[in-house]
């Protein structure tokens, strides 16, 4: 493994203890999560540096998925939608002491949409700075720029950060801490930034320990040895439930737990196939026994993605009879170990998931049992996440069982855009759907309406492109020598800056 070790300019220890609310010298906020960091590149590993408080992107989002003010304190658009104008916010300045201005902030989104990433899909013609503003001009109206600015990947960092081919070298942002150390893919140390434009943190010094199995997560806040841990399994919360000094946290957020499907596989491409693997998939069961959420998914969209969610779509259900009956109608027949064959091929296909979130090789195992109850050979390929997107990509991948976020662009339309309508390898593979795509470019132009949005969703829900098992719970453990931590429904800060040692 190659270490990379990153050290940014430091100061004096005293001056951070003088800042004001800063916490003692010594007290350091330990967290875990299951994510490693990959290396100072914010195309891929962007979302941990926001969500430590070390980057920060010019639009942020509330609880609610409100957009709000973060390096841009305004925004508006041309009467005809071409033009859009981010007006940025005066005292800022990076990590390495340099001013945060026009020109840094087009040099940091120009490097972002020229790598994989939501930006690169948008009708962006061109980015130009203006006098404290940043203008960009677009091919065609859209609506939801302003969201698509909040996403981790247009996190802006100082041109220090980035080699001479626009490659991530360093991470040197805005935020409320900056980084000491990085080791890549394990662990970084920060501190409290002193010329922080907003609040100061009332905790110091924290550090990010990038932990892939659940239960040696578990075991740090059982031990006391980190005080925040992300990303716990069922069995994890109520064990550290029940202790005293343990405070575990759940909420529903804007995430599905789905079945990838590759729809230009020949066992696949029918709709009618992708339902019968829909209708031998026992929701509430998994729900309750595996995850041991209140409820399975019966769409795609969880009740918390305003206007995508609809309560006219026809439920999936749970029938294996049926299942059994539509997979015979299209030619396949149980052969003596009870696998269905069809023109001398066997119905046996891989499901690639990931252990990075523990949830998903239980969920594969019973997926595995029960497809099996209606002749479908699955083998289950527990490996590293970056799989899929690679599957995707060269053709290879069957089906994968993902966890989906629709809200890391705050407006869903901006995961919507990508999975279903662009190239987006977390989404459909291998479907399309004219129908789809123009009321989903609508949207995204601002012509659309929910019932647009419902009517959309509805075309997912008959073709099945994805299938849907869970809406998601997220769950993270705290000490209780820490107080002031909540969850983010749209997992884009663990809210560190406001965390504070309890009394």
């Amino acid at each position: 493994m190659n270490v990379i070790r990153s050290f940014i300019a430091t100061t004096a220890v005293a001056a951070l203890v003088a800042g004001a609310g800063l916490a003692q010298t010594g007290e350091t906020l330990d967290v875990a999560a299951q994510y490693e960091i990959q290396g100072p590149e914010p195309s891929t590993s962007g979302y941990i540096f926001t969500r430590m408080g070390i980057s920060e992107t010019l639009v942020n989002a509330d609880a609610d998925g409100q957009l709000t003010r973060g390096l841009a304190i305004e925004w508006s658009v041309s009467d005809d939608g071409l033009t859009w104008d981010f007006t940025l916010r005066e005292g800022v300045t990076f990590h390495d002491g340099t001013a945060m201005d026009a020109a840094t902030v087009v040099n940091a989104l120009e490097i972002a949409r020229g790598k994989p990433g939501p930006l690169a899909d948008l009708p962006i013609t061109g980015i130009t700075a203006g006098d404290g503003s940043v203008e960009i001009a677009l091919s065609e109206p859209l609506a939801a720029l302003p969201a698509f600015l909040a996403e981790f990947r247009a996190q802006i960092l100082a041109p220090a950060s980035y080699g001479a081919d626009g490659s991530g070298t360093d991470i040197i942002g805005t935020g409320p801490y900056r980084i000491t150390a990085m080791e890549p893919p394990l662990s970084l140390d920060a501190t409290a930034y002193e010329g922080y434009w907003g609040d100061m943190p009332q905790i110091a010094e924290v550090t990010y320990s990038g932990v892939s199995r659940v239960e040696t997560r578990a075991l740090m806040a059982e031990s006391g040895e980190a005080e925040f841990v992300f990303g716990l399994d069922p069995a994890s919360v109520t064990r550290l439930g029940g202790l005293d000094t343990v405070d575990v946290l759940s909420v529903a957020i804007p995430r599905t737990l789905l079945m990838k499907v590759n729809a230009g596989h020949p066992f696949l491409a029918k709709p009618e196939a992708r339902r019968a693997l829909s209708l031998a998939i026992d929701r509430a069961g998994i729900a309750a026994a595996v995850l041991r959420y209140p409820e399975g998914a019966d769409q795609l969209f969880p009740p918390s993605v305003a206007g995508w969610h609809s309560d006219e779509i026809a439920p999936l259900g749970y029938d294996v009879a049926q299942a059994q009956q539509i997979l015979a109608d299209l030619g396949w027949e149980a052969g003596s170990d009870g696998i269905l064959a069809r023109d001398g091929e066997r119905f046996a296909l891989t499901l690639t998931t990931y252990p990075d979130r523990p949830e998903l090789p239980l969920v594969a195992a019973v997926l595995e049992q029960q497809f099996r109850t209606i002749g479908v050979e699955l083998t289950i390929n527990t490996t590293n996440s970056s799989e899929i997107p690679s599957g995707h990509q060269d053709g290879s991948l069957e089906l994968a069982l993902i966890a989906r976020n629709f809200s890391l662009v705050p407006d869903p339309i901006g995961t919507v855009m990508s999975d279903y309508v662009g190239n987006g390898d977390w989404g459909a593979m291998n479907w399309q759907n004219e129908q789809f795509a123009t009321l989903v470019r609508g949207i995204a132009r601002g012509e659309g309406d929910d019932g647009d949005r419902a009517q959309a969703a509805a075309i997912l829900q008959d073709e099945l492109p994805i299938i849907p098992i869970a809406w998601y719970q997220q769950t993270l453990a705290v000490l209780d020598r820490v107080e002031g931590a909540e969850i983010d429904p749209f997992e884009r800060s663990f809210g560190l800056q406001d965390m504070r040692w309890a009394e």
